[in-house]
């Protein structure tokens, strides 16, 4: 019985372990499950097994602590996808402004070259524009 209480020991360790996110045998960050739980506490993969009496309580404590980590990252992760949105689109408004701004560059230039030649709207034979002679 106390070989079963010190294992249960070992397993409530290092759910604790990961909770405070200091594992010491998985990466991490690691998603709080039984198989890491199981892993962290030094044992295989699949030790933690619901049909096992003994687990029921170990069992419980690992879901409700995945449930608290997953609920702020969640938001965590909501939040990364709107900024993400938001950045997206202010991308597209920069990229529409920069084809705007050189669509009336272009303009511009087209319409100085107009202007420097000599057209109706000149008088007395002046010029106008950046070819204009002093």
């Amino acid at each position: 019985m106390e070989n079963i209480n010190s294992t249960l020991e070992e397993y409530f360790q290092a759910l604790e372990r990961l909770i405070k996110n200091r594992p010491i045998n998985v990466p991490m960050n690691s998603k709080i499950n039984k198989d890491t739980v199981a892993l962290e506490a030094g044992r295989k993969r699949g030790s933690i097994k619901k049909s096992r009496e003994v687990f029921l309580e170990l069992i419980e404590a690992i879901d409700s602590a995945s449930a608290k980590i997953e609920s702020p990252q969640k938001e965590i992760e909501d939040k990364l996808h709107k900024h993400k949105e938001q950045r997206d689109k202010y991308k597209s408004l920069y990229e529409e402004a920069l084809n705007r701004e050189i669509m009336y560059l272009e303009r511009i230039n087209k319409l100085e070259k107009m202007l420097s030649k000599k057209s109706p709207f000149s008088l007395n034979d002046e010029n106008y524009g950046p070819n204009k002679v002093d």
